[in-house]
């Protein structure tokens, strides 16, 4: 059995917008997690990332950007996607970049950092749970969700200025999506699943 030094954790920054508020919630979350344990942890910006925005039909060459990024999510044990809410739902190119991959997230665990205003970013996870069920992921109950974040600054900048119940919710969370990585990647490795792109 491997140990939580050898879980690779990948970190998805879902927004891709000017100005957004996602890099800070994934600093601040890969930091948690970096506290938590011995963890890897990938850290991948779809800004950077530039996935194209229109897919392609079956048989035609895979974009460059896109053969480059699929080892990384290969490789991960487990991802987090860190997520706004835009009009009660998550963004477009977080949707695009999980379309453009199949097998690198099955039987592979999904948590989510999200926020927004009243709801905290809810209503996005809820929708990205039913899509991660399609492509065979496991989504853990536990979220981290930021209402009104805005307000969380403190008056030096720093994010959230009250950190105790955000830092409480990512041990919580870590420790559920840390027993589920470790659980799916050994059963993988006694019993792998056929890939889902040989299914379709």
């Amino acid at each position: 059995m491997g140990s939580d030094t050898d879980l690779r954790v990948a970190i998805i920054i879902g927004s891709t917008r000017n100005g957004r508020f996602g890099p800070t919630a994934a600093e601040w979350f890969a930091d948690q997690a970096r506290q938590h344990g011995e963890l890897n942890i990938d850290v991948i910006d779809l800004s950077e990332e530039q996935l194209p925005d229109v897919l392609i039909d079956e048989g035609d060459p895979v974009p460059e950007r896109v053969t480059a990024l699929a080892p990384r999510l290969d490789a991960a044990d487990a991802f987090v996607i860190v997520t706004p809410e835009y009009n009660h739902s998550y963004p477009a190119p977080l949707k695009t970049a999980i379309d453009w991959y199949m097998d690198e997230w099955q039987a592979k665990p999904v948590a989510f950092v999200c926020y927004g205003g009243m709801s905290g970013g809810l209503r996005s996870v809820e929708h990205l749970r039913q899509i991660f069920a399609e492509l065979g992921a496991t989504t853990v109950r536990e979220v981290v969700s930021f209402q009104n974040y805005w307000e969380q600054f403190g008056v030096d900048g720093s994010w959230p200025k009250n950190p105790e119940g955000p830092n409480a919710a990512a041990k919580g969370m870590l420790d559920q999506l840390i027993w589920w990585a470790r659980a799916l990647r050994d059963h993988r490795a006694i019993h792998p699943l056929n890939p889902l792109s040989d299914q379709s």
